[in-house]
């Protein structure tokens, strides 16, 4: 899933978001982290950009030359995507503990 018209997280989204916390990935990274498929990471980096959510740019194309490679697009989350974030894990913990999934106590 990826982020809704008014700024709200999917799912996907928000694991997404959740795996460039740590700091800036390019596209395998987060496929890597997360354990999404390529067919959902890079049209939920693209709208995520869009919305403002995370900030991409490509890497020097010489440096990934020289080593036989694409130049990578890195992304890096934004103060806006660390806000949605928050506010997914927070109605993500709640549906949880509304299931019986998690102890509400701890």
């Amino acid at each position: 899933m990826s982020p809704s018209p008014k700024g709200r997280l999917g799912y996907n989204a928000a694991l997404i978001l959740s795996a460039l916390e740590a700091g800036t990935g390019y596209g395998l990274d987060v496929i890597e982290r997360t354990g999404l498929s390529a067919g959902t990471v890079y049209p939920a980096l693209r709208k995520l950009e869009e919305n403002g959510h995370i900030a991409g740019e490509w890497e020097e194309a010489s440096g990934a030359h020289s080593e036989g490679r694409p130049a990578r697009r890195y992304y890096r989350i934004t103060r806006e995507g660390e806000s949605a974030l928050t506010a997914a894990k927070a109605e993500i913990a709640a549906r949880q503990r509304a299931l019986g999934w998690v102890d509400p106590n701890g």
